[in-house]
């Protein structure tokens, strides 16, 4: 795994609208440039996982993902308190969505990653990653523009170019398709979504519902050895990794995803090694090679292509705001890797 910053563009982040759901795809109009700059930091964070988990690689993994999602979750509930976002009934087909949309994009993401690296396929992982922009502008439900395409395309060859094509067998090759499939279900599975739940909604819902998946799937795999009691270090990667990698980073994409819409947003999941890299370096982890920095402009260089692609009429339409019913309730707002 996985918009505006929360409380810049409050009003404008979530409405609550009937039962049904609009095209997947659609995006919302407004917000452009905090949309790009939240995508962007989203991603960003998000490939700032794997050099803060150097902190946490001693604790029992499931375990671990468990605690991550739990402190997660706890903080954004009370951001809804606050917030005085009420609780939203779901169909049972929304409820179905958010569970699926947990399993893949959150329970099994994790779990192909952890599989993936025990095959030796960690690195063939983030190049495989590397396509989820080219899927995303493909599922998006629309025939995308070539601009897009090509974007998604050159990004897509700047995370290998940053990755290398990495190695392992046929297992670990599985496991990271399986890794792509959940990624590229994160965003999809959500769009649907955002519309009634918004982003914070969305992201409170999702993580709760992964702490008892991550319980049991630790359970079965270690039994009581699971969790323990973390140490100071720890504690701090934890806490890293549960406000800013998935709190924030949340909140930010969820957001950029309703208001850019699948194929844009997808653009930036190209950042993910380049904040990988740029935090490695911070850390002291090791200059990045030239290929590292020649495949970093190659996926700017392919946002920058996708984002000014030009919309279709269809997607045109598809971005005005579906007309809500005289007779619905009253909207209600709130403030998303």
């Amino acid at each position: 795994m996985n918009g505006a910053a929360p409380g810049c563009t409050t009003a404008a982040l979530d409405s609550r609208l009937p039962d049904a759901a609009p095209a997947p795809a659609r995006a919302v109009p407004g917000g452009r440039g905090l949309s790009v700059a939240g995508a962007a930091t989203a991603m960003f964070l998000v490939g700032t996982l794997a050099p803060v988990s150097d902190l946490i690689k001693e604790f029992p993994v499931y375990g671990g993902q468990a605690l991550r999602y739990a402190a997660g979750a706890a903080v954004l509930f009370v951001v809804c308190m606050v917030m005085r976002l009420p609780f939203v009934r779901l169909t049972l087909r929304e409820l179905g969505l958010l569970v699926a949309l947990t399993t893949l994009g959150l329970v099994l993401f994790s779990v192909s990653i952890v599989e993936a690296a025990r095959y030796g396929g960690a690195t063939l992982v983030g190049t495989l990653l590397g396509a989820t922009p080219l899927m995303l502008a493909l599922a998006s439900g629309r025939r995308p523009s070539p601009r897009l395409l090509l974007g998604a395309s050159a990004v897509g060859a700047g995370t290998v170019v940053a990755t290398g094509l990495g190695t392992g067998g046929p297992i670990a090759l599985a496991w990271a398709v399986t890794t792509l499939i959940c990624e590229v279900s994160f965003s999809l599975l959500a769009v649907t979504l955002l519309p009634k739940l918004g982003p914070i909604r969305t992201s409170a819902y999702a993580t709760a519902l992964a702490v008892p998946m991550f319980l049991i799937i630790g359970w079965v795999a270690h039994g009581t050895a699971m969790m323990r009691m973390p140490t100071v270090s720890e504690v701090l990667g934890f806490g890293y990794i549960s406000i800013l990698v998935t709190v924030f980073a949340f909140l930010l994409w969820y957001s950029a995803l309703q208001r850019l819409g699948t194929g844009k947003a997808g653009l930036f999941a190209g950042l993910i090694p380049i904040g990988t890299m740029i935090t490695a370096m911070v850390v002291g982890l090791g200059m990045p090679t030239i290929g590292e920095w020649g495949g970093a402009v190659l996926v700017v260089a392919g946002i920058v292509i996708g984002l000014k692609a030009q919309e279709s009429p269809a997607e045109d339409a598809g971005t005005r705001p579906p007309r809500v019913p005289a007779t619905a309730s009253s909207l209600s707002a709130d403030s998303r890797r």
